[in-house]
């Protein structure tokens, strides 16, 4: 619309006219509400980031249908008088803690697809110092529908690493990916030799935690409509920080 008249492409604009866009309600796909805690790190009417605690999946599956992290959004929506489609930018690993962005529009997801910039943490084992790139294709094990390996015919994967802190035990790193491969951080810490501790679906150990230490921390972009640069964090989970400590 401009001026209140629909505004067809072919119609000039002007300095000064205000031009409106309105985009089409959608209809959300059924997610029954159920009351929980969300930690909201970011809210806006287009945006909504949450710190995600461990041992609670993103969306609803067959074993899963009322303790994920969609039923409880759908509670908070519904008690806002909001409707809108679940739509994960991210999605995180049951076991994996962190930052999840959700966006509340198909616009919004397309202005942000691969436009985030996301930070993990980790506790792997081994001494890890240093820095350095895991360039290495990943594919679905031939044996399972769910471990991924290093295979020559997988598919392009790129994992950057930076240790934070590293003993004869265990090592801190940080992580970025120019690439997100299901599993990629956890089977390529495996391939270098440094599972992450409680993941013992890539060789880790669970004798000082019992999922994966891993944690999406931070998260940088560029707001879909104002363009301001947003940056968000999480804290260390309370398993994960009580081994650092």
């Amino acid at each position: 619309m401009v001026n209140g008249k629909i505004l067809r492409t072919v119609d000039p604009v002007f300095a000064g006219q205000e031009v409106v866009i309105r985009l089409p309600q959608e209809e959300p796909s059924f997610i029954e509400p159920v009351p929980g805690t969300l930690d909201i790190v970011y809210e806006d009417s287009l945006l909504l980031s949450v710190n995600k605690p461990p041992h609670m999946p993103v969306h609803p599956v067959k074993q899963h249908q009322r303790d994920t992290l969609a039923n409880i959004v759908a509670h908070y929506s519904q008690s806002r008088g909001e409707r809108y489609v679940f739509r994960a930018l991210n999605r995180l690993d049951r076991d994996t803690s962190g930052l999840v962005m959700l966006c509340k529009d198909k616009f919004t997801a397309f202005k942000l697809k691969n436009k985030v910039e996301k930070t993990y943490f980790a506790l792997v084992h081994g001494t890890l110092s240093g820095s350095g790139t895991i360039n290495a294709p990943i594919g679905l094990a031939e044996d399972s529908k769910i471990v991924r390996h290093v295979l020559p015919e997988g598919a392009p994967s790129v994992t950057h690493y930076q240790s934070l802190y590293s003993s004869k035990e265990y090592s801190y790193i940080r992580l970025t990916l120019e690439t997100g491969r299901t599993h990629q951080i956890r089977c390529h810490m495996a391939h270098l030799g440094h599972p992450l501790l409680g993941d013992d679906l890539y060789g880790g150990s669970l004798d000082r935690i019992t999922r994966q230490a891993l944690h999406c921390g931070e998260m940088r972009f560029d707001h879909p409509v104002t363009g301001e640069a947003i940056f968000l964090s999480a804290p260390l989970p309370a398993d994960m920080q009580a081994i650092l400590t």
